[in-house]
């Protein structure tokens, strides 16, 4: 039996999406991302959404959007991928990084004693589909105290007035918080449609916004859909338009528009969403009742009434274990045909980060996780069987690598 880890969703539905964008004679950004715009602002309850080609280049945008400058601030959590902080330092600023809760999501505490008056924005990320505690961190930068330390240095910053807070939803895509999605409690919402999400572009983000008031989030998309253009007033299907031909060219923007080809697959997934989400749960929800008697299994997080996964991960912590025998039942799966993965490698482990002075021993709930976790396949097409496939072998490699290495 051969598993792969996370395979994307292509059924004829998809098939069809996309080769009605093929067959319209117009491949690149026009008709289907306006359509995927429309849908996921339905969709998320959000107030405007703008497609780009992935969540790194979203999150640039954005940040570039609040003009940041040298020396200005942005906290993340030291465990994530390494697109949420170098996000930051594309847009000029220093990532702040801070460690995690038991649930993997960004501890609040840390951020309150991370805020300065460099602090322009604040990047909580929804690991594995679980919505970070955004109320308690909207608390924190409303406050009194932390809005007074807020200096702003531009209109955009002066207009928001406090600290920005950007979520990195590359995961959460249908993940609900008190009965609200958190593109409905954020400022801003980043979605990644990379090839492994739960619904997918091939490549591919998509930026919701909730700003604030005096901001008109119209006014904000528009803008933005210039700025993903080269700063282009006029898009290449706009242009194409018989008579259509003049633009201007009014900012200095990035060149970062998702093509329609890649739209049409995620449109097509989007539209049976609750269906694909469905049997994300399906999958996880049995892989949980199947390990719950092993003590050394730590299941992932489990939904309360309140908040509920999108279900985009199974980060599975075992305990007792070694990084190095956690390395080893990667591999041993590996000799079943079962594609696994880790989730992730905190970002002060890796070079980049280490040479620009992050240190691992100031994240230890980071490290400490990374070295237990191990992620198992999920997603719609894996079958029951497969999933008790899975879980016979995680536990018969488990004992294995532990008898060895005692």
């Amino acid at each position: 039996m051969k598993i792969p880890f996370s395979p994307p969703y292509i059924d004829d539905d998809v098939i069809r999406e996309v080769n009605d964008s093929l067959l319209s004679g117009w491949i690149t950004t026009g008709p289907k991302v306006a359509l995927l715009e429309e849908e996921l602002k339905e969709f998320t309850k959000s107030k405007g959404v703008v497609c780009v080609n992935s969540w790194t280049s979203g999150a640039i945008l954005m940040l570039k959007w609040l003009h940041l400058e040298k020396g200005d601030e942005v906290i993340v959590p030291a465990y994530t991928y390494c697109a949420t902080a170098m996000a930051v330092i594309d847009a000029g600023a220093k990532p702040i990084m801070v460690d995690i809760n038991d649930d993997l999501t960004i501890d609040v505490e840390k951020i309150k004693e991370a805020i300065t008056p460099r602090t322009k924005a604040i990047i909580p990320v929804d690991i594995a589909g679980v919505p970070s505690q955004y109320e308690k961190i909207k608390e924190i930068i409303t406050s009194k105290q932390v809005v007074e330390m807020f200096s702003p240095s531009n209109e955009t910053q002066r207009m928001l007035n406090r600290i920005m807070l950007i979520s990195d939803s590359a995961h959460s895509l249908g993940a609900i918080a008190n009965n609200r999605s958190v593109a409905q409690i954020v400022d801003v919402c980043i979605l990644s449609l990379h090839a492994v999400k739960n619904i997918t572009s091939a490549e591919g983000g998509a930026i919701c916004l909730n700003l604030p008031e005096p901001f008109n989030n119209e006014n904000e998309r528009k803008h933005l859909k210039i700025l993903s253009l080269n700063g282009q007033t006029k898009d290449a299907f706009t242009k194409n338009q018989a008579g259509g031909w003049r633009y201007d060219v009014v900012e200095c923007g990035l060149k970062i528009n998702l093509p329609d080809v890649n739209a049409a697959i995620a449109l097509s997934q989007l539209r049976k969403y609750d269906y694909l989400l469905k049997e994300r749960k399906r999958v996880y929800d049995r892989y949980s009742s199947l390990l719950s008697k092993y003590s050394w299994a730590k299941l992932p997080y489990q939904d309360t009434d309140s908040v509920k996964s999108s279900y985009h991960l199974y980060p599975l912590r075992l305990n007792p274990i070694t990084e190095k025998q956690r390395d080893e039942l990667i591999e041993y799966l590996s000799k079943k045909e079962i594609a696994t993965n880790v989730h992730y490698i905190p970002m002060p482990l890796l070079t980049l980060f280490k040479n620009m002075g992050y240190n691992m021993e100031n994240y230890p709930k980071a490290y400490n996780t990374y070295c237990r976790e191990i992620s198992l396949p999920i997603y719609p097409q894996l079958k029951d069987e497969e999933i008790d496939y899975i879980v016979n072998n995680l536990v018969q490699g488990y004992n294995k690598v532990r008898e060895e290495n005692i």
